[in-house]
């Protein structure tokens, strides 16, 4: 299998920009790093944290940024009106279902819930074998170190096979990582496989009970 071409790249990350200047300096770093190989900028849609320090400095580099907003969250006046191409859709869903069409590559800067949940929401579908994107953690200051354990630990408790939490990149170079997403090859995906196991595993669960 050969590697996926990526163009566009989606972010996610926050709304606020954190108790360090750190944060918001590694997503100014990520949106000119982007922009500079000549790669389009997918996120959220937003002028305010880290979110739109981002944005900007992807535009500032150059860059073309495709921002996807909520109706509600652009009426609040939290929209980026200054991106050359901005959707405005009917809801949450909408927005990561259109970011998710419109992406080639996953990156979650440091953020909050949100950003927790977009990310895992496209890594299940790596999982799953419904798109052959690469995810990956952008692991500013450590940011993640905790989450990265919380996964290892799943899979010491045989939640999560080591093949699917081999599907998290987590570098604290943006370069590093875009090189990483370069070359991804994704995992043959065997969902017929997938499904006897845990038919298996249920029907274990129930005899056991």
């Amino acid at each position: 299998m050969t590697a996926r071409l990526i163009q566009n790249v989606c972010v996610f990350c926050g709304s606020s920009p954190g108790s360090r200047p750190v944060y918001v300096q590694a997503a100014r770093h990520l949106g000119r790093t982007l922009a500079r190989r000549g790669l389009t900028l997918v996120y959220g849609g937003a002028r305010v944290g880290t979110m739109g320090q981002l944005a900007q400095a992807a535009l500032d580099a150059g860059g073309h940024v495709i921002g996807v907003i909520p109706r509600a969250l652009a009426d609040m006046e939290v929209a980026h009106t200054g991106l050359p191409d901005l959707r405005i859709v009917g809801s949450m869903h909408e927005r990561k279902a259109l970011m998710d069409d419109l992406s080639d590559a996953f990156i979650a800067l440091p953020g909050g819930l949100g950003t927790i949940d977009e990310f895992f929401e496209v890594l299940c579908g790596s999982q799953l074998g419904l798109h052959d994107k690469p995810c990956g953690l952008l692991n500013i200051e450590g940011y993640y170190d905790r989450l990265t354990a919380f996964l290892d630990h799943t899979v010491e408790e045989q939640f999560v096979r080591a093949t699917h939490r081999s599907l998290v990149f987590v570098e604290q170079d943006a370069e590093t990582l875009l090189d990483a997403f370069a070359s991804y090859r994704a995992p043959k995906a065997d969902k017929a496989a997938w499904i006897l196991r845990m038919n298996e595993a249920a029907r274990r669960g129930m005899t056991d009970e």
